[in-house]
């Protein structure tokens, strides 16, 4: 199994592993991003899943598809080789609340490590909607823009 296929595996749902098996996908010196903040190396990758595991109940992704990009063999820490697809799905243990959110990473591999990971999704939908009067006003704005 290579490490797209343990990523995909991993990814079904984050709740069930634990921030250790992370090694098993990332490399040391994983440069890891999302629209809220950046993560260099795995501890602080371990650090971050945990935090998310103590106020998830389930964290779900449903991997839609996966590209593989033509990349340099004289690989940086910031080339794609691959980019995903996906819809997660997210259960917070304090409300039940589900928030389904789509999204898509890019990942750099180099020696069967993911040594690049890169997520863009909409932080709007992912946080701000799901707050009762910042949710509405958003919401509101949207369905204006949208007409």
């Amino acid at each position: 199994m290579d490490v797209i296929e343990r990523f995909c595996k991993i990814y079904t749902d984050i709740c069930q592993i634990s921030p250790a098996e992370l090694e098993s996908i990332y490399a040391n010196d994983i440069l890891f991003i999302d629209p809220i903040t950046t993560h260099r190396g795995i501890n602080e990758v371990k650090d971050y899943f945990a935090n998310l595991l103590t106020q998830a109940q389930s964290c779900q992704f449903d991997i839609a598809n996966i590209f593989t990009c033509s990349y340099n063999s004289s690989q940086s820490q910031s080339d794609v080789s691959h980019v995903v697809n996906w819809t997660m799905t997210l259960v917070l243990k304090n409300n039940a609340k589900v928030i389904t959110l789509d999204g898509t990473t890019q990942l750099g591999v180099n020696n069967d490590r993911i040594i690049y990971h890169k997520d863009y999704y909409d932080l709007g939908e992912m946080v701000y909607e799901h707050v009762p009067i910042l949710g509405f006003i958003i919401k509101k704005i949207k369905g204006k823009l949208a007409k």
